[in-house]
């Protein structure tokens, strides 16, 4: 699988320079501006391009691939798998967009559904080994999401921007790690992401493992380099660091791209070694910077073995773990591979050592949930055994890597792009629950139009900041059962093929001793010509057409059932209540009614297959006409949104 997200793909800082001017037309077309700003990575702006084109009967199926693609690249993985599954319908689409589509599902953590597109591609390639692992990881993520480990997982929000931010090393009372300063704090950014180059921060760390203060110091030896600096680590004594840079000098490898050439400027690990006064900066000897990368590096507990990432000649395959042992004159010895134990024809990153000698590293070449997993093994050097993934929550759909232990007690942080976070990568303390009450969830899920019981509807336990705590399918008689944490807020939500959705909220706040919550969650049949179903929670502010964040998430489950029946055509309807004149209630919900459409329809569900449809207040629920004295609550049952089953 692809691993998106540029700052913790290897060439985490690969800065690309075109070799030859590129020179455009005065009057571009639209589709020769999208493709221009897609050729140079900026991908939000030509999806808005690829958007305008792709509303239309017959859009061209390059425009689609492309658009899916823009969303795939920025990690918005929702966007992306409604435009893949739009591209897969066309009888033109090449069989390998079935593995951007398996991928996306996959990030979504759709796992049944990656699957059955990942065999279809196996299929009708015959090329079964290329997504042998892939599928088993479809596998093994279903049980282990309906089966989490006991790891309680924080957002560290007081450190945690929309930018990125990765790599704990803990130093005495606090941490540093890497993150993407505000572009106010540094005025030079990288052309390819927008974004601007990652530095070493500092926080301080807290008794209970939180994070807060974060400190960017512009005169830190480490944060004078023009381009990327981190991650870091070091030794015990704080007086020795290796900090991996992008090389900024002038012998860079080259590559060529759609015919013109680009400089490519490799990883490189450096040595900063405390001299009393001052630091002492030194390349690490095996740097080769005009061929290969190296960074990413972690200390044995002895402090005599430099584990490091690398795709260098000699490996198994993207870039693997090598080591070098300490000579008796301090230096370090010729790099040797890790072995065939660890690395695999994927991409091995992020090394962690535990102070007991356990070993911690991320690959996407086993089986895993998505992107980049942390697996763990026992040994040393190129001796391994024991070698497994650590499971849910700990992986993620998504790239889940850094996995550091902070002394014995089971806590510690790790970093990941997972949903949910504050944006891109974000840094996550963890520590093992151990509660003293036990806590559950028992439910059924129903068909709500016959009252008969559900099996095989996927239950997701969905935590108060959004972040995705289990899931699984509901069994023969509909039930399903949750282990809960504490002082916890949670949304249980219920989805089925044919059906729309329902959801329940919970809250194990201020219960002191064990329990068991009971829900019932009851899904509306779908198929039914006429039906209508009203949204709950679609609201507008005053006099306004806009769709509000709070709306779009509302929105967003019906961009799934469209997308997940693709030959559903529904009506959108908007309702007012009785106040204000009839012409200018009619003609504030046609437009309200017309922004939904349009909303939906920018998350990659068909025009064709819409209608936006204003009632003003011709379709009043109760009593409240004109001039009827009535209370908030009774106008505000007037006001909704719904939509109705046209055909199927």
């Amino acid at each position: 699988m692809k691993v998106k997200n540029i700052s913790i793909t290897f060439l985490i800082a690969s800065i690309l320079t075109a070799g030859t001017t590129l020179f455009a037309q005065e009057q571009l077309g639209l589709r020769e501006k999208a493709n221009k700003l897609y050729k140079e990575y900026n991908y939000a702006s030509a999806a808005i391009i690829y958007q305008k084109l792709a509303d239309k009967n017959k859009p061209k199926l390059t425009d689609l691939e492309r658009l899916a693609d823009c969303y795939h690249k920025m990690n918005d993985y929702e966007a992306a798998e409604t435009w893949y599954s739009r591209v897969v319908q066309d009888p033109k689409s090449a069989t390998e967009n079935l593995l951007d589509y398996g991928s996306v599902l996959k990030n979504n953590g759709r796992y049944a559904e990656a699957k059955a597109i990942l065999k279809e591609y196996a299929s009708k390639t015959g090329n079964t080994k290329s997504v042998a692992n892939e599928i088993a990881g479809c596998d093994s993520a279903i049980v282990w999401m309906a089966n989490p480990t006991r790891h309680q997982i924080k957002n560290e929000t007081e450190i945690n921007t929309s930018r990125a931010e990765f790599g704990v090393f803990a130093h005495k009372d606090g941490v540093y790690y890497a993150a993407q300063p505000d572009e106010a704090l540094l005025r030079s950014i990288d052309g390819r992401t927008g974004n601007s180059f990652l530095r070493i921060y500092s926080a301080k760390r807290n008794a209970n493992n939180t994070l807060n203060t974060p400190l960017f110091d512009h005169n830190q030896v480490f944060n004078r380099e023009p381009l990327h600096v981190g991650p870091i680590t070091g030794n015990k004594a704080g007086t020795v660091y290796y900090i991996t840079r992008t090389y900024s000098g002038k012998k860079r490898a080259q590559t060529q791209e759609e015919g013109k050439k680009y400089k490519t400027s490799n990883l490189e690990l450096y040595i900063y070694i405390h001299n009393g006064n001052g630091w002492d900066v030194q390349p690490f000897k095996y740097n080769k910077v005009k061929e290969f990368s190296v960074g990413h590096a972690a200390l044995s507990p002895d402090e005599k073995t430099l584990y490091f990432v690398s795709d260098m000649p000699g490996g198994l395959g993207g870039t693997d773990i090598w080591y070098c042992e300490q000579q008796t004159d301090g230096s370090w010895g010729e790099p040797k591979n890790a072995g065939s134990q660890i690395n695999t024809e994927g991409d091995e990153m992020f090394p962690v050592v535990a102070t007991d000698g356990t070993f911690y590293y991320s690959t996407n070449g086993l089986p895993g949930m998505g992107g980049l997993d942390v697996f763990t093994a026992k040994g040393e050097k190129g001796k391994w055994a024991s070698v497994r993934n650590m499971r849910y929550p700990v992986n993620s759909a998504n790239d889940d890597f850094s996995y550091v232990l902070i002394g014995d007690n089971g806590m510690g942080y790790l970093s990941s792009n997972r949903k949910g976070g504050a944006g891109d990568d974000d840094i996550y303390s963890f520590s093992i629950i151990k509660s003293k009450i036990i806590l559950a969830l028992q439910g059924t899920v129903y068909n709500k139009k016959t009252s008969e019981e559900l099996a095989m509807a996927a239950v997701s336990l969905i935590s108060g900041n959004n972040e995705l705590k289990a899931k699984k399918s509901s069994k023969d008689d509909g039930t399903f059962y949750f282990e809960l944490a504490p002082d916890t807020d949670y949304t249980v939500l219920g989805q089925k093929e044919k059906f729309y959705a329902d959801s329940v909220m919970i809250s194990t706040k201020g219960i002191t001793g064990s329990d068991t919550l009971k829900i019932t969650l009851r899904l509306d049949p779908l198929l039914e010509k006429g039906k209508t179903i009203r949204l709950e929670n679609i609201h507008y502010d005053f006099d306004k057409d806009n769709i509000r964040a709070d709306a779009a998430k509302i929105l967003n489950e019906l961009v799934r059932t469209l997308r997940d029946n693709p030959t559903l055509k529904i009506e959108l309807a908007s309702h007012t209540d009785s106040r204000g004149s009839d012409a200018y209630n009619q003609d504030l919900s046609q437009r309200r009614a017309q922004s939904a459409v349009n909303y939906i329809v920018s998350r990659g569900i068909a025009r064709e297959r819409l209608v936006a449809k204003g009632y003003g207040e011709t379709r009043l629920l109760n009593r409240c006409a004109n001039g009827v004295p009535c209370s908030v609550a009774e106008h505000q049952e007037n006001r909704r949104t719904e939509f109705t089953i046209l055909e199927f």
